[in-house]
């Protein structure tokens, strides 16, 4: 039905066909390029960067599509606290896009990080299972419940990245039929990589052979993404 309705940028609001955005809206979107392929920060010839050298994250890689900067931080804002849950679809296609372009092998399993109940029941959906459906059903890849959320924390937002690590520590528990599996938990966007780095640990000790972090956004440190 929304492909038959002519439809209004989500960003500018200007015509756009078919389209959630418009083609100079969609052509400001800040594709990151060239990263670290385990925590998808910007390196050159997408080198292993200093800080996983010294100290590899517990995911065996990332994707991330954007940079969570102007304009996706809009689109990714009005879809998390706006509820405009039509958003979820050019998110999950710009996920999918990025997954594709790495070219690795696909995983087995795609799992949603999951929120703590309480919060899902206060925003109404979980904006990560929104995204991961989607992008399950178009690499054709099976959506899996596999981690739960045991106990509620603070929001991550405005902590430090030892207090993140405090914060969620012990926070996931692995639902049965990890083991021996390869999986990708998707969530909108990574900015420490703290809460996804939990995530994976509890995934490991359930058994999955491998877990990589996909996101449509990430944060970079201040200043290192200078430049379009």
């Amino acid at each position: 039905m929304r492909r038959a309705l002519p439809q209004a940028c989500a960003l500018c609001a200007a015509r756009c066909g078919d389209t959630l955005l418009c083609q100079p809206c969609a052509g400001a979107l800040p594709w990151i390029r060239s990263a670290c392929p385990l925590c998808a920060l910007p390196t050159v010839a997408a080198a292993v960067c200093g800080a996983c050298i010294d100290r590899a994250p517990p995911f065996a890689g990332t994707v991330a599509a954007w940079r969570y900067a102007f304009p996706a931080d809009r689109l990714l804002q009005a879809f998390k606290y706006g509820g405009r849950l039509a958003l979820a679809e050019p998110l999950a296609d710009a996920l999918v896009d990025a997954v594709r372009r790495r070219g690795a092998p696909l995983p087995d399993a795609i799992v949603a990080l999951p929120l703590a109940p309480a919060r899902q029941r206060l925003r109404g959906f979980n904006q990560a299972h929104e995204i991961a459906r989607r992008v399950a059903s178009s690499l054709g890849v099976g959506l899996q419940r596999g981690l739960v959320r045991v106990h509620d924390a603070a929001p991550q937002a405005g902590l430090a990245l030892d207090a993140r690590i405090r914060n969620v520590r012990n926070a996931f528990a692995a639902c049965p039929g990890m083991s021996g599996r390869r999986i990708a938990i998707v969530d909108d966007v990574m900015t420490t990589g703290a809460t996804l780095a939990a995530a994976a640990l509890a995934a490991r000790r359930a058994g999955a052979t491998a877990v990589e972090a996909w996101v449509v956004a990430r944060t970079p440190p201040p200043g290192q993404f200078a430049g379009p």
